[in-house]
């Protein structure tokens, strides 16, 4: 099978992508209007440029054109217009960086829980005694139970905290240790630390919405690594500045960036971080062996992994 791949990814990760035994052709993409790929490559490999965001939300004429398949370089797809899952198949990035995302919910963790900033002694005078907070012991709640929500469970359990979990679908976490309640109201009240970890869907817009965050546990750090549209932001600097909310770790927002002189940049009880958790740059290899696997399963006619449903969004 001859194949036409047209790739918005770097140079070096094309060329390696190219020695792929298939011999599949890579070509480039239009920068500013990647989706003409369509009329002459079979497999677009995308990521989520702005040129995706801005595009119209008519479907172009040439959509999905010749091709066969479509490979998010990201696990979300929100990123991408409707219209992309027009595509015959879509798969995803998704588990490529569940492990950094996983140690950044880990290092917010111990941040939020140890605060050595505030207590490191820079004189004598401030050699005094300060309680430090505790991981081992408290609860971790962890809002959906994918790659990244499993990779966190892991490190939490490890760490010798009390994990819980809601998932979407299934009555059962998947993983040994980790309890999953109910509903997420109750993992809300009962965690010291709840993560976010669910995909974009027009079902999760909102999902913490100020009747929800009125119900965490009071002191409670929230930790979102999914996107910033899963939180209503007023309702979360409400729950900041008035309770029960502690503090809140944020490396997704919406929009992205914020604008210039939002209260988010500067709230003493806000780290935000401009969506660097999945340290995408360091994980490049381990994206090209998926795709390079997915690869060797299509052109055997079997089916790729992580595929796309479009009835979910995810």
């Amino acid at each position: 099978m001859s194949l036409i791949i047209a790739s918005q990814m770097e140079a070096d990760f094309n060329r390696r992508l190219g020695q792929h035994p298939c011999a599949p052709t890579l070509i480039d993409v239009a920068e500013d209007e990647p989706w003409t790929a369509a009329g002459e490559a079979d497999i677009l490999l995308a990521r989520p440029s702005q040129a995706w965001r801005q595009s119209l939300h008519a479907r172009p004429h040439i959509w999905p054109g010749r091709l066969k398949w479509v490979y998010s370089a990201s696990a979300g797809v929100d990123f991408y217009p409707d219209w992309l899952l027009d595509a015959p198949l879509v798969t995803c990035g998704r588990g490529v960086a569940s492990e950094e995302i996983a140690d950044y919910v880990v290092a917010a963790i111990y941040a939020y829980a140890k605060n050595l900033e505030a207590v490191t002694a820079r004189s004598r005078a401030q050699w005094v005694h300060a309680p430090l907070g505790r991981v081992s012991g408290t609860t971790i709640g962890i809002v959906g139970l994918g790659a990244i929500g499993c990779s966190v469970a892991r490190r939490g359990l490890a760490l010798g905290a009390q994990v819980i979990g809601v998932r979407r679908v299934g009555t059962q976490s998947g993983l040994t240790g980790v309890e999953l309640v109910r509903d997420i109201e109750t993992l809300v009240g009962r965690a010291d630390h709840i993560v976010i970890a669910v995909p974009a869907t027009p079902e999760t817009r909102n999902l913490f919405d100020a009747a929800l965050l009125a119900k965490v546990k009071p002191g409670a750090h929230l930790i979102n690594v999914a996107r910033g549209t899963v939180i209503d932001q007023p309702a979360l600097v409400d729950a900041l500045d008035h309770g029960p909310l502690g503090f809140a770790t944020l490396d997704v927002t919406e929009p992205e960036p914020l604008p210039e002189g939002h209260i988010l940049y500067t709230h003493p009880q806000v780290r935000l971080t401009p969506h660097i958790s999945s340290n995408h740059t360091l994980v490049r290899h381990r994206l090209l062996e998926k795709v390079q696997g997915d690869l060797t399963r299509f052109v055997r006619g079997e089916k790729p992994t992580d595929i796309v449903d479009r009835a979910r969004g995810y």
